[in-house]
């Protein structure tokens, strides 16, 4: 098959990581007879210093005609003021707006032989399998009207939650559905108790269960969830949540792994390209030095081969061949090894079989 792949490195160990996942996918091209192609782009904090923005409109027309989009990280001290016009993670939200991204996957999965990596006791992460699925396009961080001023003397700032029933709806469906392929469960997590688009929330996923007979939905609390990730992470399977709430349990349940660097994530929406990247950020202090994990992004690349390009065998060799890479012992700092970026990638793309 054909692909044409859009490449955002963007910013600190981005570029790094990015790297290892190109690498991965060229190896998985010539061993399965695939031609794809790959276009660099600029995206985050280089892009605000190359052309005073942080997603140029090219940049955005050229992921809109692509396959799918591999992105690594955004952001860094140098653009780290909260009250600059221009931010870094303007670009990752307006690609997302612009790709009509509804729903972030990210399966989170421990590694059985890197179970001294978690903070948490070794059986507490046994048997953990949860596949995440994060709404994108709505919630605080899409909500008008965005309100800063002076009033009486004292400052005011004012952000709104904003949800339609069609916007529940679609991200709701879809973890429905990828729970049939799985343990047939749902955990909708909300604020029922008090948030009126919680309430919403919770009537249209009592809704869409209703067309899904085979599958179990439950309603817990956000606060009650973040509680139950780390206490009982093994009772979940699919956990489907807001934006923001999204946002804050997918990085505590990053933890169960053992590194942010192992995670990986898919944001899709209905039919273009989806967008492909690790759950860290772009880690400044290490930048460079060829430390980074690329393991997330690796994984990454294979959920791209298998939602993006429907390439279901070779996305499954890239996730064997990560596998068998942590079984041997090859790792990275943050999982106590001392192997560096270009190392862990070698033996990952070199153990990559069809």
């Amino acid at each position: 098959m054909k692909g044409r792949i859009v490449v955002l490195p963007g910013d600190g160990i981005g570029p790094e990581v990015t790297a290892a996942a190109r690498a991965v996918l060229e190896r998985v091209a010539a061993l399965g007879g695939h031609q794809l192609s790959f276009e660099e782009r600029l995206i985050g904090g280089c892009s605000i210093d190359a052309c005073g923005t942080a997603l140029a409109p090219d940049v955005l027309e050229a992921c809109r005609a692509s396959d799918a989009v591999l992105l690594g990280a955004v952001g860094g001290p140098r653009w780290d003021d909260p009250a600059a016009a221009v931010r870094p993670e303007q670009g990752l939200l307006g690609l997302r707006k612009g790709l009509c991204l509804f729903a972030n996957l990210r399966p989170v999965k421990p590694h059985p032989d890197l179970a001294d990596a978690t903070p948490l006791r070794p059986e507490r992460v046994r048997g953990v399998d949860i596949m995440v699925v994060r709404e994108l396009t709505g919630g605080l961080y899409f909500g008008t009207p965005r309100l800063r001023e002076k009033k009486n003397g004292r400052l005011r700032a004012v952000d709104t939650m904003e949800y339609t029933d069609d916007e529940i709806r679609r991200v709701v469906t879809l973890a429905f559905r990828l729970a049939q392929g799985r343990k047939k469960k749902v955990t909708s997590v909300d604020k029922a108790n008090v948030l009126e688009t919680s309430r919403l929330w919770r009537q249209v996923a009592v809704d869409v269960a209703s067309g899904f007979p085979d599958v179990a939905l439950e309603h817990m609390l956000v606060d009650t969830a973040s509680m139950r990730l780390i206490s009982a992470p093994a009772s979940f399977d699919v956990l489907v949540t807001e934006n923001m709430f999204g946002d804050i349990l997918t990085d505590e349940a990053s933890v169960l792994a053992g590194s942010m660097g192992l995670l990986p994530s898919a944001s899709i929406g209905d039919g273009g390209p989806g967008v492909y990247e690790p759950i860290h950020g772009s880690a400044p202090d290490i930048a460079g030095r060829g430390m980074a994990n690329p393991v997330g992004a690796m994984l990454s690349a294979a959920l791209l081969l298998r939602h993006s390009l429907a390439l279901e065998r070779e996305a499954a060799a890239v996730e064997r061949a990560v596998d068998g890479a942590i079984a041997r012992g090859i790792r990275t700092a943050d999982l106590g090894g001392s192997l560096g970026t270009a190392e862990v990638t070698e033996a990952v793309v070199r153990s990559i079989a069809l």
